[in-house]
């Protein structure tokens, strides 16, 4: 099978930027780095903030790009600070703290520059280690600036429920992390704000047909994204919903799967004689 141009890829962080290492492997820099010099764009794509251990790996990855964040709710171009971010309505925040004062389970409001959580749980504090921050325990009411994300950390036996829960005029998405397995993570955003729209917002800024697209991820929250671009991407890691809706397969996050990812992308620049014995689904599991 040829493959065709590939212009930009985006790239989910937990489960497939990094694994269970908490870092990103040195091999994947270098391969990134030989991505960028062949001109193809390179966008984190993430339920992460914009801060922190992420927006350090953004830089890494194009300092001149567009970056999605917070499962779409952030969309950031870094050199010039720009930002097409989507807030949450201001009903939708006093329900959703509400709720979460209610329930004391572990709640989180984000801008696109900062977040506020009032529980001091040790999950809480673990999940600022995550990302790379100082935990700080501090009231919703103490953010400055447009809230853009909502999100619950969750045990197992907490999400069934919480996901019955209602949630008008939001989109709600479920995630988990290699580096905190025993939590789910529930993203809320306004509803019709994805991956996917964000990946629909920064092809159009940088002028790249949606079918030259790779986005590579291993979540539940890829699906959509995925559903939109030419050649979409399931790490090896990734549950059997992800699979179905990726066109190509690599391995698992701990073993090289991004490097086949970005492999494969640079293949287009090989002569089509060499690159007509990959597979869509070479590399890894289905």
């Amino acid at each position: 099978m040829l493959f065709g141009v590939i212009r930009l890829i985006s790239l989910d962080v937990d489960g497939t930027l990094v694994g269970s290492s908490g870092t990103v492997p040195l091999d994947v820099w270098t391969i990134a780095t030989r991505v960028r010099a062949a001109g193809i764009r390179l966008a984190i794509c993430s339920g992460r903030p914009a801060f922190g251990g992420t927006l350090a790996m953004a830089e890494r990855l194009d300092p001149d790009g567009w970056h999605v964040f917070q499962n779409g709710a952030s969309i950031v171009h870094l050199s010039s600070g720009h930002s097409m971010s989507t807030p949450l309505e201001p009903a939708a925040i006093e329900l959703l703290v509400e709720r979460a004062r209610r329930t004391s389970r572990i709640f989180e409001l984000y801008t696109d520059s900062a977040y506020a959580v009032e529980s001091t749980d040790p999950i809480a504090r673990e999940h600022a280690r995550l990302l790379g921050v100082s935990f700080v325990a501090r009231s919703f009411d103490s953010l400055e600036g447009p809230v853009v994300r909502a999100q619950w950390l969750l045990s197992s036996d907490e999400v069934t429920p919480t996901l019955s829960e209602p949630y008008p005029g939001l989109e709600v998405a479920a995630s988990t992390s290699p580096l905190m397995p025993a939590t789910t993570f529930v993203m809320i955003t306004k509803t019709g704000v994805s991956k996917a729209s964000a990946l629909r917002a920064i092809a159009e800024k940088d002028g790249v047909p949606l079918a030259e697209v790779m986005h590579v991820g291993d979540g539940h929250n890829d699906i959509e994204a995925m559903a939109e671009v030419g050649f979409p991407v399931a790490m090896g890691n990734a549950p059997p919903e992800v699979h179905h809706a990726a066109r190509f397969h690599v391995g698992h996050v701990d073993r090289g799967g991004l490097v086949e990812a970005l492999e494969m992308a640079l293949r287009d620049q090989t002569p089509s004689k060499e690159r007509s014995s990959l597979s869509p689904t070479s590399g890894g599991q289905k």
